[in-house]
């Protein structure tokens, strides 16, 4: 039986799935449908949507730029982590995704709405990403996910279903994969890369240049970072989107930022994805630099050792939860002393550190040098060693006793 639903704020971007959906809504349920589109750097056209989905049968549009926001509260959060799911994916879409959330629960408080729309699919983490955000801002509110509930299963049918309705769908040439894209990445799934054993081919790729064709000469750039965030690009200071923005055509020009990856799912299958990142790859490069320079040990390893499990709560959709949120102020206070600048080569797809400077450096060379010092007493690291022999050499005896 249909959930009784007054109105719905539904994620919008203009497509066919949302285009269809926001139709589909408001046939299914007889209900007010609130259309928003949020700008997160998807390159997408955004100039003509409100008029779009008004067409469509909206009641109200929201367009709303969240670059800034994207980057300044989740991503830059992410990176002070070191954030990494499964050593490879730099979380470009989970990152986004409780973003959108926010602001369309923010929008639905707004509207007096009673209930949110995704078109996210039933396989995939998104939906689990959007409404576990959704619950953790309103413990009451209806979801509507299509996906999971009509008999629109192809874009064959999608298309029939706007064509009966009037719903202006721009006749494109349909790309063979499924892609994802904001300030921090593009991903690509589907078609010839459902096989693993298929090579991505050249010009699916998008942000980045084949390292093979990446220029012969290399560039060297400066990052600026103040407490574990990049503020300025060779002394340049940007806003944090307009940073990332940079190295991403800086990075996309060399090549850098490709990975080939087949992933766990939260809801339990294997999924192979390409993705180009390469203004995170640089900065992730950068900030592990600094780190080690500024960065107390045991400090660093218990905040290494916590990585795994802060990424993959972000991957899983639990960026609202209690757990992130304490992890993220630990891991914040590691990053009062990471600051300083960092030089790095950019060259046919690599990304090399190749300078390092502080103020809160804990690097002393009076300690660290192999030539003569006054600092540091050789013959201390006899009793040193016997110490934390101590237990090996206790096994032993005891092995050779028995």
């Amino acid at each position: 039986m249909t959930k009784k639903v007054d109105k719905v704020v539904l994620a919008y971007s203009g497509g066919l799935d949302t285009s269809v959906i926001l139709k589909w809504l408001i046939e299914t349920y007889n209900c007010e449908v609130v259309a928003f589109a949020a700008d997160i750097g998807q390159a997408e056209e955004l100039d003509h949507i409100d008029e779009k989905a008004r067409s469509t049968g909206a009641v109200n549009v929201y367009v709303d730029d969240l670059r800034e926001d994207f980057v300044k509260d989740y991503v830059f959060p992410a990176f002070r982590a070191n954030a990494i799911y499964e050593g490879q994916y730099l979380l470009g879409t989970s990152l986004a995704r409780p973003l959108i959330a926010k602001r369309q629960m923010e929008i639905a408080e707004l509207e007096n709405a009673d209930a949110v729309s995704h078109g996210a699919t039933g396989k995939g983490n998104d939906q689990v990403r959007f409404e576990l955000s959704y619950f953790a801002i309103n413990p009451h509110i209806k979801i509507i996910a299509p996906w999971r509930e009509w008999d629109l299963n192809s874009r064959t049918i999608l298309m029939e279903f706007a064509k009966k309705h009037g719903i202006p769908v721009t006749a494109t040439k349909k790309s063979p994969y499924s892609t994802d894209r904001n300030l921090l990445h593009i991903s690509y799934e589907g078609g010839v890369l459902e096989d693993p054993w298929n090579e991505p081919p050249e010009d699916m790729y998008t942000l980045t240049t084949s390292p093979k064709d990446a220029p012969n000469e290399a560039d060297i750039i400066e990052i600026t970072f103040k407490q574990g965030d990049p503020v300025a690009i060779n002394d340049h200071y940007l806003s944090p989107a307009n940073l990332l923005g940079e190295l991403n055509k800086v990075g996309g020009r060399h090549g850098i930022g490709r990975d080939d990856i087949v992933e766990n799912r939260f809801v339990g299958m294997k999924s192979r994805g390409v993705y180009e990142t390469p203004g995170g790859t640089i900065l992730r490069s950068a900030h592990i630099g600094l780190e080690s320079l500024t960065l107390d040990r045991e400090v660093m390893h218990l905040r290494d050792s916590l990585i795994p499990r802060y990424s993959e709560m972000i991957y899983y959709g639990f960026w609202f939860a209690p757990e992130r949120e304490l992890l993220q102020k630990m891991i914040d206070d590691t990053q009062k002393n990471v600051n300083g600048v960092v030089r790095l080569e950019l060259y046919k797809g690599n990304c090399r550190v190749i300078g390092l400077k502080s103020d809160d450096s804990l690097y002393n060379v009076d300690f660290a040098t192999f030539e003569d010092d006054s600092v540091y007493k050789q013959f201390d690291a006899e009793g040193f060693i016997r110490l934390n022999a101590l237990r090996l050499r206790i096994r032993k005896l005891m092995k050779a006793q028995g």
